[in-house]
């Protein structure tokens, strides 16, 4: 069975941009699925920008330590 994180962010507004509603489904196996919540579409990495990209990195990198991390403690 594959675990699943499910977070959501919500972008502020800039200059002329709207702010965004997404829901990033971070998926044990390294798959992902970003959905903007008021469009019901799914993005891509290459299509966040600003404080949504930001997260996106940030969370990436978090659990890529979380998953070492137990493999270090599984196999030390």
């Amino acid at each position: 069975m594959v675990n699943c994180e499910h977070l959501r962010y919500l972008e502020p507004p800039r200059g002329s941009r709207p702010s965004r509603d997404l829901t990033f489904k971070f998926y044990g196996d390294g798959k992902l699925v970003i959905t903007d919540n008021d469009t019901g579409n799914t993005l891509s990495p290459r299509e966040l920008s600003g404080g949504s990209y930001d997260f996106y990195v940030r969370q990436r990198i978090r659990l890529i330590k979380r998953d070492l991390a137990e493999k270090i403690t599984k196999y030390a």
